[in-house]
């Protein structure tokens, strides 16, 4: 598992992220507080408090690709 901080305060980039997401195969999770969402879903991202950092948790050895994609959404 591999996790990163990210910021989504605008609409725009959690489309943006979601779509990234989507793209991969691996297990990912988004955590705000006590609270945790699929990160493939734009639903639950926007039950999130966006105006805090979020935190990813990825569930793949194999994702450096995606890593890579996350870096300009970087808190």
């Amino acid at each position: 598992m591999k996790s990163v901080k990210i910021s989504l305060e605008m609409a725009q980039k959690v489309k943006e992220f979601v779509a990234v997401t989507q793209a991969s195969e691996c297990e990912i999770l988004l955590k705000s507080g006590k609270y945790v969402v699929d990160a493939k879903s734009i639903l639950g991202i926007f039950s999130l408090d966006l105006s805090k950092p979020l935190t990813v948790e990825i569930y793949s050895d194999d994702c450096d690709e995606l890593l890579a994609e996350l870096a300009k959404f970087a808190a």
